[in-house]
């Protein structure tokens, strides 16, 4: 999605979910930075929203939710934390003209 482009935001944080954990990564089909994580981390930050964020060696790690009881099956509680998640990731982007959200890839961490 190009940087002028508007996305649909989404309202993620209306449901009430079981925590899912997420990882981020360096997407492999895009040649970003070698420091392309680390760049994103900087701005990412340890909190937004209802996200927790830690960084690790090749990743961020990400928690989305919280635990409350949910009536949503796993896969759509995890879907819709990826999305959100992918979200942050594309708003922090937008923010910062020398990243590009493309360069990551945001999966499920099980």
């Amino acid at each position: 999605m190009g940087r002028g482009a508007k996305r649909r935001r989404h309202n993620f944080f209306e449901y009430r979910l079981a925590s899912v954990n997420f990882r981020i990564t360096r997407h492999s089909g895009w040649a970003g930075p070698d420091d392309a994580l680390d760049m994103l981390w900087e701005r990412l930050g340890a909190r937004r929203e209802e996200a927790s964020f830690a960084k690790a060696d090749a990743e961020i790690s990400a928690s989305w939710g919280s635990d409350a009881p949910s009536s949503i099956d796993r896969d759509e509680r995890e879907e819709v934390g990826r999305l959100a998640i992918l979200e942050i990731v594309q708003d922090v982007c937008e923010q910062a003209p020398e990243l590009r959200s493309d360069w990551f890839a945001v999966a499920v961490s099980r």
